[in-house]
C-alpha cells in the first residue's frame, strides 16, 4: 500500500464559503461546523459562509475558520476507513494536523486557534511588522542579510522555508524593506510583500508566544494517534510532553514545511493530500519533489475527482495515476 500524508493549510488560504458544499452534503462536515458555533458562542458559520472578505481576513476569524473547514473535510475523508502515515500543517495547519490525529480535542483546539489569533494580532502595532516571500534565493545567504540587519537594529527573519527556491522573511516593516532590496541586490529572483497583519514565526510574536503558552498547558494533549510531522522540528512527533513545547514555541519559530515534507519523503511517503481550503500546500510538495503525487481537497467536486480516480476502497489503498 502506497504510503501517504494527509496536510492542512495555513492562513491565507482562506476565502468566503469555503467549506459550504460540504456543509450542505455531509451530515458529519454539518456536525463539524454546527459544533463549532455553539462551543464558540457566535456563528462562526455565519462569517465563513455569507461574511465580508475582510471580516475572515481578520485574524481572530480567519484561524477558527480555517482550523474549522479543514476538519470538516477531514470528517468526511475519515469515513473512508484509511489511516494515514502522517499528518502535519503549515503554521495554523498544524492545529488542525494535531485535532484529526486525535492529540487535542476539537474543542481545546478550536479554542487555542482562536486566542492565538487574538494574540498574534495584538503583539506587534499595526504597521510595524510585516512579511516578505523570497523567489529564487538560497536560504545561507538569505539568513547572512537578516543577521546582518538585525544586528544593526531592525529585526527580520526568516518565518517560512516553503520550498528550496521559496523562503518568507519576518520582521519589523523597517527591517523587511531593507531585507527586500538587500534580496534583490544579491540575486533574488523576485520578492514579494505580503499583506499580512504582523510579523509572524518571528521574536516579535514572543508577547502571543506568553500569553499562549499558559492555554496550550492548561490544555489536554494526548500521544497522537498519528504521527504528526511539526513546524518546529520537520520531524514526526506523537509524544504529548513534545509536542506541547513545539506548538509553544511554534509562534516565535520559522514553519520547517520543506524540511517536513522531505523527512515524510524519506519515511517512504508518495502522495500527499491537502485536506481544506486552496491549492497551497499540495503546491508546494510538487515544488519540493515534483516526483510524488499531490492532491488538494477543498470542495465537494475535488472531492468527488478524487474518489473517482484515486482510490481502491476494497484493499482500502490508493492507487495514484502519475
Amino acid at each position: 500500500m502506497n504510503k501517504f500524508a494527509v496536510v492542512f493549510p495555513g492562513q491565507g488560504s482562506q476565502y468566503v464559503q469555503m467549506g459550504f458544499d460540504f456543509y450542505t452534503q455531509f451530515p458529519v462536515a454539518k456536525q463539524v461546523f454546527d459544533q463549532a458555533d455553539e462551543i464558540l458562542g457566535y456563528s462562526l458559520s455565519s462569517i465563513i459562509f455569507n461574511g465580508l472578505e475582510e471580516t475572515l481576513r481578520i485574524t481572530k476569524y480567519t484561524q477558527p475558520a480555517l482550523f474549522v473547514t479543514s476538519l470538516a473535510v477531514w470528517s468526511v475523508f475519515k469515513e473512508l476507513g484509511i489511516t494515514p502515515s502522517f499528518m502535519a500543517g503549515h503554521s495554523l495547519g498544524e492545529y488542525s494536523a494535531l485535532a484529526a490525529a486525535e492529540s487535542i480535542s476539537f474543542a481545546d483546539g478550536l479554542m487555542m486557534v482562536s486566542k492565538r489569533g487574538q494574540f498574534m494580532e495584538d503583539a506587534v502595532p499595526s504597521g510595524q511588522g510585516t512579511m516578505a516571500a523570497v523567489m529564487g534565493m538560497e536560504i545561507d545567504p538569505l539568513t547572512a542579510i537578516c543577521h546582518q540587519i538585525t544586528e544593526a537594529g531592525n529585526i527580520v527573519e526568516l518565518a517560512n522555508i516553503n520550498t528550496p527556491n521559496q523562503i518568507v522573511i519576518s520582521g519589523t516593516t523597517n527591517g523587511v524593506e531593507q531585507a527586500i532590496e538587500l534580496a534583490k541586490n544579491n540575486g533574488a529572483r523576485r520578492v514579494i510583500p505580503l499583506s499580512v497583519s504582523g510579523p509572524f514565526h518571528s521574536r516579535l510574536m514572543q508577547p502571543a508566544k506568553e500569553k499562549l503558552q499558559p492555554i496550550v498547558n492548561n490544555s489536554t494533549i494526548y500521544e497522537a494517534k498519528i504521527p504528526v510531522v511539526m513546524n518546529v522540528t520537520g520531524k514526526g512527533e506523537i509524544d504529548p510532553i513534545k509536542i506541547r513545547s513545539n506548538l509553544i514555541d511554534q509562534v516565535v519559530s520559522p514553519v520547517l514545511w520543506t524540511n517536513s515534507v522531505e523527512w515524510m519523503i524519506a519515511n517512504g511517503v508518495d502522495t500527499f493530500i491537502e485536506l481544506g481550503p486552496g491549492k497551497v500546500l499540495s503546491g508546494l510538495v510538487k515544488k519540493i519533489d515534483k516526483s510524488k503525487a499531490a492532491y488538494s481537497i477543498e470542495n465537494v467536486a475535488s472531492w468527488d475527482d478524487f474518489l473517482a480516480k484515486e482510490m481502491n476502497h476494497q484493499k482500502g489503498e490508493i492507487h495514484v495515476d502519475v
